[in-house]
């Protein structure tokens, strides 16, 4: 099963090597990857996707865990989350017809056209993986000729973040309440 892990990091040397470490000394693949820097300073996430059975999983968290200057590991694939990769592509659209149908597609999909030739375009489009392929697919009948993907990046959806918080506070509400009983 495909699984989605986000890692906070220190964003320091090594750090990419050390997580990619990690998996080619387990026989473990990682099938996309993501980091960018956070809004605090000297912090970075990394998103990857990997497959493997539920004891292939905890041994990649439980082994990410382990490495020195990883700060969190979330499973995001068990836990509510938003989840986005973009993809640019060349694609052929020659005047008339084809052309339209590579509009009519960009506006059903809403995506852009970011770039434009006489006989091509740039597409842009983000979406879940499904929407991505979908589009893809749709595409290659009229000709891609150049083709990038970000892989996904995923976030905790907002109502679950604000819940463990709230269940978080009333654990700790419990506790001092507790203490003031004894």
């Amino acid at each position: 099963m495909r699984h989605t892990i986000s890692l906070l990091v220190e964003n320091e040397y090594g750090m990419l090597t050390r997580v990619a470490g990690l998996f080619s000394a387990r026989g473990y693949q990682i099938d996309t990857l993501n980091v960018a820097p956070t809004l605090e300073e000297g912090v970075s996430r990394m998103t990857l996707t990997t497959h493997g059975n539920d004891h292939v999983i905890q041994q990649i968290l439980q082994q990410s865990h382990k490495i020195i200057k990883v700060i969190d590991v979330v499973d995001m694939t068990i836990v509510p989350h938003v989840e986005r990769e973009m993809v640019m592509l060349t694609v052929n659209a020659q005047q008339g017809e084809q052309r339209q149908e590579v509009l009519s597609l960009v506006e059903i999909f809403r995506a852009k056209v970011v770039d434009v030739n006489t006989d091509s375009f740039i597409l842009e489009m983000t979406g879940n993986a499904e929407k991505v392929n979908a589009f893809i697919e749709l595409l290659k009948p009229i000709g891609i000729t150049d083709i990038v993907r970000t892989g996904p990046v995923a976030m905790t959806r907002v109502a679950h973040v604000k819940a463990q918080r709230l269940k978080d506070e009333d654990e700790e509400f419990s506790e001092l309440t507790l203490n003031e009983k004894v």
